[in-house]
C-alpha cells in the first residue's frame, strides 16, 4: 500500500465546502425549503494518505440524510461504483465500527447521490446512472439468491442554459456557472486559457458575482481553475489524437500494448474499440481513479495506464 500523493481542492469543493452553502445547493437541487439553522455535517472524504479515492462533497443533514455531491465535466458510467465506495467509507466514518455487530439494527442517514455535470460536450438536462447497468448478464443456469443491491446516480446538467430553474435558486451555484460560462465564451474568441481565467474572474467580481469568496480566494482560484483547464484541454487533445492515429492502438489485428505481462488491450478488439479504451482509460485518468484499478477496470498493463498519464 502506497502513500498517496496530496491532492487538490477544485474550485467547486472549496466553494461548497461552507455549511451555509451546502444547505443552499441541496434546498435547490431538492426542491426543499430547509430552514437556515438546519444542522449540517461535514463528511466530505479528506483521509486519502493510503488511497486514491477522494469525493467533491459530502454532507449529513439532520442526522438523516447523507449527501454526495460530484461535480464533473465528463460523466463515467463507472460513477455508480465509485459513489458505492465513496458512501461505505463515508459510514464508516459516522458509525460506531462496535455497533454493527450489535442485534438492534444501527439506524444510519439515508444516502443520496448527485453529480452537477458542466462539461463542454452535450449532455441531456438530467440522467439516472445505475449501478446495476454495470452488473454481468446472469447466465439462465444462475438464478441468484433474492438478494439485490442498487445505487441510482442523479446527473444534473449545470451548464448555462439547462436546469435554470433549479440553478438560479442557489446564489453560489448560479455564480459557479456563470464563471465557467464567462471562461468559455472567452475562450472560444480565441483568448488563451490563462488570460481567459483571469478576466471571468475579474468580471465576475465587478459584477457581484461570487465577489466575496473570489476576493478572498482570487489568486487561488485562478491557480485551480487555470490548473482544471490545462488538464480538460490535455485530454481533449489525448482523444483527439486517439480519434485520428489510434496512437498505435487499434490496428485492425488488435492492440498488444501490453504483451511482455500477457496483457493486451485489444487482443481480439478492432480500432474503434481500442480508441474508445483508450478514452476511457483518460477520462478515469482525469478523474483520479486508481491507475492500478484502471489496469484491472479494462484489462491492460499499469505501465501502459503510466505511460498514458504520462502523456497529458
Amino acid at each position: 500500500m502506497s502513500t498517496n500523493r496530496e491532492f487538490k481542492n477544485s474550485v467547486f469543493a472549496t466553494l461548497f465546502s461552507d455549511p451555509k452553502r451546502l444547505l443552499s445547493l441541496y434546498n435547490a437541487v431538492s426542491e426543499s425549503q430547509l430552514p437556515a439553522d438546519t444542522p449540517i455535517t461535514i463528511a466530505t472524504l479528506d483521509d486519502v494518505l493510503f488511497t486514491d479515492w477522494r469525493n467533491d462533497v459530502a454532507f449529513v443533514i439532520n442526522d438523516k440524510i447523507v449527501i454526495l455531491v460530484e461535480h464533473q465535466s465528463s460523466i463515467s458510467g463507472n460513477m455508480p461504483l465509485r459513489l458505492l465506495i465513496y458512501v461505505a467509507r463515508v459510514y464508516e466514518k459516522l458509525i460506531d465500527k462496535d455497533a454493527i455487530y450489535k442485534r438492534k439494527v444501527l439506524k444510519i442517514p439515508k444516502p443520496d447521490f448527485i453529480v452537477l455535470y458542466n462539461g463542454a460536450e452535450k449532455f441531456p438536462e438530467e440522467k439516472t446512472l445505475r449501478l446495476s447497468e454495470a452488473y454481468e448478464e446472469m447466465p439462465e443456469v444462475l438464478t441468484g439468491l433474492g438478494g439485490s443491491l442498487e445505487l441510482e446516480v442523479r446527473v444534473v446538467n449545470i451548464n448555462e442554459g439547462n436546469n435554470e430553474a433549479l440553478v438560479k435558486k442557489c446564489e453560489e451555484l448560479y455564480g459557479y456557472t456563470n464563471l465557467v460560462g464567462k471562461i468559455r465564451r472567452h475562450q472560444e474568441i480565441g483568448m488563451d486559457r490563462d488570460a481567459a481565467v483571469t478576466k471571468a474572474v475579474k468580471e465576475c467580481i465587478k459584477e457581484g458575482i461570487l465577489a466575496s469568496f473570489l476576493k478572498a480566494h482570487s489568486s487561488e482560484v485562478i491557480n485551480m481553475l487555470t490548473e482544471e483547464w490545462n488538464l480538460e484541454r490535455a485530454i481533449f487533445v489525448r482523444e483527439q489524437e486517439a480519434r485520428e492515429e489510434g496512437i498505435d492502438i487499434g490496428r485492425e489485428e488488435g492492440i498488444d500494448i501490453g504483451r511482455e505481462e500477457g496483457i493486451g488491450i485489444g487482443r481480439g478488439r478492432g480500432r474503434e474499440e481500442g480508441v474508445s479504451i483508450i478514452m476511457l482509460i483518460l477520462r478515469d485518468i482525469r478523474d483520479d481513479v486508481p491507475i492500478a484499478e484502471i489496469a484491472v477496470r479494462y484489462q491492460v498493463s499499469i505501465d501502459m495506464v503510466q505511460e498514458i498519464r504520462s502523456a497529458l
